[in-house]
């Protein structure tokens, strides 16, 4: 675990998103193209808004990247609290990414948008198939170079919440029912979809993190705190700022 302090919120998600475009530009060079983990939450979407805003956005060959999510809300498609959606906003609406590089989880059926799913489980299964279509040969994710993810003050990632049953699973996406945090239902990848990635990047900012940032570095089980499993092929960056940081021994 690398921890990296920020001094406030704002410089944090201008720093990552300075890193995030260095790291994708180097994928490129090394293959020709990317895959990054997207995740939502207040610092999330603003990394998203900063890279947005870089002078070195043009660096990376948007067309070329492929585009994942760590977990989503099982919601209609156009509701506010899509991560995808939040996303689209923020960055994927204003760089030229490819349409069929973007690949969202499944959403709630709906009237407006009858093309969902009727449960979480649906949704879970159709992303495991695509994750395994992009996989490498005899693998379930695939090479993902950068995974983003942010963390709940309980220390919760993705939609992996403390002592549930995402934090045992085995498959690479579950559905979450009766998340400890509103909506409901959601998608996730698990502890073993994350771990594929190259390099997993925690964020976050603000005092209420503090005591599970400092958990973590502490190497608290993973089953009473997920975000301690946070960990990549490569490199596992905890980039933070002084606030969450505030409480680390």
């Amino acid at each position: 675990m690398e921890l990296i302090v920020h001094p406030d919120a704002g410089l944090l998600a201008k720093a990552a998103a300075a890193r995030l475009i260095t790291t994708l530009v180097d994928a490129q060079a090394r293959s020709g193209e990317a895959s990054l983990v997207l995740t939502g939450g207040g610092i999330g979407i603003a990394l998203l808004r900063a890279v947005r805003a870089s002078p070195a956005l043009e660096a990376v060959n948007w067309a070329k990247v492929d585009i994942w999510w760590g977990d989503e809300r099982f919601v209609p498609a156009d509701s506010p609290d899509r991560n995808a959606l939040q996303a689209r906003e923020a960055l994927l609406a204003h760089v030229p990414v490819d349409e069929k590089r973007i690949f969202e989880m499944g959403h709630e059926a709906s009237a407006e948008h009858p093309n969902g799913y009727a449960e979480p489980e649906q949704a879970a299964a159709d992303y495991a198939a695509q994750l395994a279509a992009h996989a490498p040969a005899g693998a379930l994710v695939p090479e993902f170079d950068v995974l983003l993810l942010g963390i709940g003050p309980e220390g919760h990632i993705a939609s992996i919440f403390p002592h549930s049953a995402a934090a045992t699973a085995a498959e690479p996406v579950v559905a979450v029912r009766e998340s400890p945090k509103p909506p409901p239902n959601r998608v996730s990848l698990t502890f073993p979809a994350i771990q594929a990635a190259r390099q997993v990047w925690v964020i976050a900012a603000g005092e209420e993190k503090a005591d599970a940032v400092a958990a973590a570095a502490a190497g608290t089980n993973p089953l009473d705190l997920p975000a301690a499993a946070a960990t990549g092929q490569d490199r596992s960056l905890w980039l933070v700022d002084r606030a969450a940081a505030s409480r680390v021994g």
